[in-house]
């Protein structure tokens, strides 16, 4: 279905981290995939069920209505129904942009919702509550303040296509009902008269008139139904374009092309006119090697356009260490980005063996959902650890290196399922982080400040 399509774009390539990081146009694509994707099948459906009996049933009625009334006289219902539709159309509000926006502003306030939860530490010791508040007020007053307009424009609407619907056309077809009660001569009146075979009578007139306005009325029902879906139409139509704007991105972020609004330094340069080519677009080599990493002439730039280092160049080959220090923003976490193929190379030549031979440790781990035993093996499963022929013996062994044994039975076995991210310290996650590095034995392991809150002892 249109989820697990979503789901196979969005969790392939490392796509999930470049949307968030390297391309600006979704600022939440949680909520475009879990709710947008939801309301877009959900509205989809409802159309053909909506649209379905009402356009049979309008096209029953009309013929019985040509027999009655004469092509004639229908065809003069059908214009004046057809100008007062094009009126209303002229008068529709834009209610697909108006629904694309209202899920973009409910997206802003649910990350900021979901900003607060994750960061709730941290803004708790900062004392940043009224600050938080007003943030996340201020997206709330924007939506509330869409949400109001929206529903004026619906009254509006509303009013104007009842009145259209119900009272405009109902005349029409009543007068054109009428026609052959009243003037024989008009179109459709000879073959009511035809009809009863020369002995028509006002009693015989009665009955098809009232036959006629049956007929006429369960006809402007069936058409106001379809003009009332017109409206589910034009808001499908909003959750189209935000669904097709998610797939588009995560195509073209799958396809390496990026956009990033440019801030700072970066943003005067791009001004400049003599600048020559913008960095961002460019690309370099990327070669899978068999053994060695090498930069060659790699420059170090940001997703902003930042270049922090214009040219890198160095080599190493297995068994060998290199140690990279400097201060802070200098490029020493990019420079680990680019060589785990988070982000794009700008230029020049990066050998590096496949990403299976290479193990980044972070220093914030990263602990999934699961038992304590899935924290050791991650990303690896409990069928992937079996096939690899470890066993729990083993992984005691490797926790005695990091000395962390004492964990299991402290947590409860090797099945204990915990909030891991809150039960565990930070020294803890750091040699569980580790303990993963001598599980997966990579042929390079990428270590960016994984120590920083392990104690000394």
């Amino acid at each position: 279905n249109l989820t697990e399509h979503v789901h196979a774009k969005y969790l392939a390539n490392n796509t999930y981290y470049a949307v968030g990081n390297l391309d600006d146009r979704i600022k939440n694509a949680d909520q475009l995939i879990a709710v947008d994707v939801a309301k877009f099948a959900s509205s989809l459906a409802e159309i053909y069920s909506n649209l379905a009996k009402p356009t049979l049933d309008a096209f029953v009625y009309n013929v019985q209505l040509a027999r009655s009334l004469g092509v004639e006289s229908l065809f003069g219902i059908m214009v004046i129904i057809q100008a007062s539709m094009g009126m209303l159309r002229v008068l529709t509000p834009p209610f697909g942009q108006l629904v694309a926006q209202e899920q973009r502003l409910e997206g802003d306030f649910y990350f900021a919702h979901s900003r607060l939860i994750e960061n709730a530490e941290e803004i708790a010791l900062y004392r940043g509550h009224e600050a938080e508040k007003r943030t996340i007020s201020r997206r709330y007053m924007r939506l509330v303040r869409h949400v109001n307009r929206v529903f004026r424009l619906n009254v509006f609407y509303g009013m104007l296509e009842d009145f259209v619907v119900k009272y405009f056309w109902g005349a029409a077809g009543l007068v054109a009902c009428a026609a052959p009660v009243f003037a024989e001569r008009l179109p459709g009146a000879q073959r009511a008269v035809a009809a009863v075979q020369g002995a028509s009578t006002f009693g015989d007139r009665t009955r098809d008139f009232i036959t006629n306005r049956r007929l006429l009325l369960s006809g402007s029902d069936a058409l106001g139904r379809m003009m009332y879906s017109y409206r589910e139409i034009v808001e499908l139509a909003g959750f189209a374009e935000r669904v097709t704007e998610l797939l588009t991105v995560l195509d073209d972020v799958n396809s390496g092309n990026y956009v990033k609004a440019r801030v700072g330094k970066s943003a005067e340069k791009s001004l400049e006119a003599d600048s020559g080519p913008d960095i961002i677009s460019q690309r370099g080599q990327v070669i899978e090697s068999a053994d060695d990493v090498e930069f060659i002439k790699v420059p170090i730039v940001s997703p902003n356009g930042d270049v922090l280092v214009e040219q890198l160049s160095f080599h190493v080959t297995p068994g060998r260490h290199l140690l990279i220090v400097g201060p802070n923003g200098c490029g020493k976490s990019s420079m680990f980005r680019i060589l785990g193929g988070l982000w794009p190379v700008y230029g020049g030549t990066l050998r590096k063996p496949s990403m299976s031979q290479i193990f980044y440790i972070p220093q914030r781990p990263y602990l999934p959902i699961g038992t304590l035993r899935d924290q050791i093996i991650y990303p690896d499963n409990a069928s992937d650890m079996a096939q690899k022929g470890i066993v729990d013996a083993e992984l005691l062994d490797i926790l005695r290196v990091v000395q962390l044994e004492t964990i299991v039975e402290r947590e409860g076995g090797w099945d204990a399922v915990k909030p891991w991210r809150d039960a565990l310290s930070g020294g803890d996650k750091q040699r569980i982080a580790m303990a993963r590095l001598f599980y997966h034995r990579p042929q390079y392991a990428i270590m960016d400040e994984c120590t920083s809150t392990v104690s000394m002892d």
